[in-house]
């Protein structure tokens, strides 16, 4: 009798946590951003698709331990595709890479861990698309906030505004990244 009520409630439990993961809805919504995340960090597209259908595998699978009282479900995809992209950084860092006979191999120019650029993209793709724009322009490419202005038609003091609050959002996602890391 007892088996039977604990195999009636984790019923209820799964159809609860099914009725919280709509997996079309949810790629509808976020798949296109997790796309450009894994593209932005891959530099290969293919591998990027394959990323983003692991994620959803990954959370259907684990659909059950998605709590929308923690966090949003976007932050959730996030951080299972995170975690994916970095196992695939792994695997391609372990093998080895092929040389043609009598040339020497080129030095790696980018030997910053993997994981702070990750961290990085990640953020950014959490901001509002009119902040990251204004950061990106700004402290990326170098451009001055009337350039940038005179670019778009915002005025500076409107982009000077959302770099300081993107930034100020930036600093408050890498803490909380670097707390669920630790």
């Amino acid at each position: 009798m007892r088996e039977h009520r604990d195999d009636a409630a984790a019923g209820v439990h799964a159809a609860a946590s099914d009725a919280r993961f709509d997996v079309r809805a949810a790629f509808a919504e976020h798949g296109p951003a997790l796309l450009g995340f894994a593209v932005n960090a891959l530099h290969d597209r293919a591998l990027a698709e394959d990323c983003v259908q692991e994620t959803f595998l990954r959370a259907w699978r684990a659909r059950a331990s998605f709590d929308p009282a923690r966090g949003s479900l976007r932050t959730w995809l996030f951080a299972i595709e995170r975690r994916i992209v970095l196992d695939v950084h792994r695997a391609h860092a372990r093998r080895p890479r092929l040389v043609p006979q009598g040339e020497h191999p080129e030095p790696v120019a980018d030997v910053r861990d993997p994981l702070e650029r990750l961290g990085m993209v990640e953020a950014l793709a959490r901001l509002s698309a009119p902040q990251r724009e204004a950061i990106v322009a700004v402290h990326l490419h170098g451009l001055s906030y009337a350039e940038h202005a005179a670019a778009t038609g915002v005025p500076a003091a409107t982009l000077r505004t959302r770099v300081f609050a993107g930034l100020r959002a930036l600093r408050t996602t890498l803490d909380e990244m670097d707390a669920t890391d630790a």
